[in-house]
């Protein structure tokens, strides 16, 4: 199993009573590491942007699907949730949701039926658990086309080349190398080739590619 993660210090819980997003974070990627601690096709990423930046996937885990956790603790709002769901139902195999118990009632309310519900509770000496109340399921109509999205441009060019592409076709715009990409190869084949890529990349952390 492979971890990319921002640099992030330890502290203690903020509050035995209003979870906060460093806690309820540290909670789930003890979770999520400790469930593929011994999966070595398995890479958890922190941060991951969707549709180069316009959005964000707190937690990421790459293995056979890409599945997304979306953070949202007592002390966050969920103003911003709407367009994150519209986004990782283009982009995700599977979604869901940490919330805290304050927003529990309203965002599964927003959800559509297939992402995953897990609540934060804190005790009353401040220790946090997560529980589950509604289980993950597959995306029933993602976009392979945002979701292609997650490759970087030399990425989509290499799979396209091998596949025998023309220098012409591979000389389009970003935008023009996703459609060509996503027209080329039958879905499982797409999807296959977008995880294998998040898995192998070395360098993660990289610059921003002109289209």
């Amino acid at each position: 199993m492979l971890y990319s993660s921002p640099a992030m210090s330890a502290r203690p819980i903020s509050s035995p009573q209003k979870t906060r997003d460093r806690d309820v974070r540290a909670l789930v990627l003890k979770t999520v590491l400790s469930d593929h601690a011994k999966d070595l096709d398995t890479r958890i990423v922190e941060e991951l942007g969707l549709e180069h930046g316009s959005s964000r996937v707190d937690i990421a885990v790459v293995n056979g699907f890409l599945h997304g956790f979306e953070l949202k603790s007592d002390a966050d709002n969920l103003l911003r949730l709407p367009r994150q769901i519209e986004a990782y139902s283009r982009s995700l195999d599977r979604a869901t949701l940490v919330v805290g118990s304050e927003h529990h009632a309203v965002a599964q309310a927003m959800l559509p039926h297939w992402w995953g519900i897990k609540v934060v509770l804190a005790s009353g000496k401040g220790a946090l658990k997560l529980e589950t109340h509604r289980r993950v399921r597959n995306n029933p109509d993602p976009s392979l086309f945002h979701m292609a999205h997650l490759m970087w441009r030399n990425e989509v060019v290499e799979v396209l080349r091998t596949g025998g592409a023309s220098s012409k076709e591979l000389s389009l715009n970003r935008v023009g190398l996703y459609r060509l990409f996503v027209d080329s190869f039958q879905p499982g084949d797409v999807r296959r080739y977008i995880r294998e890529a998040l898995k192998s990349r070395k360098n993660w952390r990289h610059p921003a590619q002109p289209s």
